[in-house]
């Protein structure tokens, strides 16, 4: 649904967006995450074709951005961080407005308008100015619009930003709602737990260039290596020296735990618990110890930083 090949933009001597390429597929959601200025917003404008790359290429839904630009903006909802919401405006009557603009019929725009106005949980206020809501309610009245001729792409550009938390929230769970076979996502962000709660997959993009892509796990590995494992023990620990299982280090161990690094769960965890066992240990439990996004944004960033100093 969503293709980019080098993607580039220059504006004068410096590189907003320098080499990304992307790979969207229908119920995909794609995060890209990164600190302000780091290139997010210029490649949502590219491929929405609002701004002309200066290299490369990008197909949204089949459609090129430099030759198809109409049917590009056709076909993808759009939600920036400056929503332009009309603020003497009803709801309802800036829904119709929109629907107006992408040329959908009277009877197909009111059926579309109660039916966000529903879905949101804005019905109550759909009869009230703009001005009057709340930021969360403008929010969600400006991603309502981004769905108002059901598009199969959604480009969502900092969709919380400086929202409340219990507002963030609403508006988390309603973009979650919105995967579906048809449909791919774009979400650009800095906040690192809502990349954490939304994506299926993560680009992390510094000063233009995308430093890593892939789902949680595979970003994770790249970072950190192989996943760590606790083990829960009843009573003491083990006495003699563990045979551990090749792909298995003893990390650290407390009272009723012990750490282990695993390069093959899937075999070594159950030779791991063998010899366990075979010392008199009275396995409780195994499990993964959670990995933060948080954890591996700032361990990519480190090590870019430190290349830099480098040089």
């Amino acid at each position: 649904m969503i293709q980019a090949q080098d993607l580039s933009k220059r504006f004068g001597d410096f590189w907003a967006v320098d080499g990304v390429s992307l790979d969207v597929r229908r119920g995909q959601v794609l995060v890209l995450l990164g600190q302000n200025g780091a290139g997010k917003t210029t490649t949502v404008r590219m491929l929405t074709s609002i701004l002309r790359p200066t290299r490369g290429w990008a197909r949204v839904a089949g459609y090129d951005v430099l030759t198809q630009a109409h049917q590009v903006r056709s076909c993808v909802g759009v939600l920036t961080e400056q929503h332009g919401l009309y603020l003497r405006m009803t709801g309802e009557e800036y829904l119709d407005f929109y629907g107006q603009v992408y040329g959908l019929e009277p009877h197909r725009r009111r059926k579309r308008t109660r039916y966000l106005f529903e879905y949101f949980g804005l019905d109550q206020v759909a009869q009230q100015t703009i001005g009057e809501y709340s930021k969360g309610m403008r929010q969600k009245l400006a991603l309502a619009r981004t769905l108002i001729h059901e598009p199969p792409v959604l480009l969502l550009d900092e969709p919380t930003s400086a929202m409340d938390p219990e507002s963030a929230r609403l508006v988390r769970d309603h973009i979650a709602s919105l995967r579906s076979k048809k449909r791919a996502i774009i979400i650009c962000t800095h906040n690192l737990a809502e990349a954490e709660a939304l994506a299926d997959q993560i680009a992390i993009i510094y000063r233009g260039r995308i430093l890593l892509r892939g789902s949680m796990p595979e970003l994770r590995r790249k970072t950190l290596g192989p996943p760590e494992y606790e083990v829960c023990i009843a009573g003491e620990g083990p006495r003699g020296k563990l045979d551990l299982p090749a792909g298995v280090t003893m990390l650290r161990r407390k009272t009723n735990s012990l750490f282990f690094r695993i390069d093959q769960p899937r075999s070594a965890n159950p030779a791991l618990v063998q010899e366990l066992v075979r010392q008199n240990l009275q396995v409780v439990s195994i499990q993964e110890v959670p990995c933060s996004l948080e954890k591996v944004y700032l361990k990519a960033m480190e090590e870019v930083q430190a290349g830099e100093g480098a040089h």
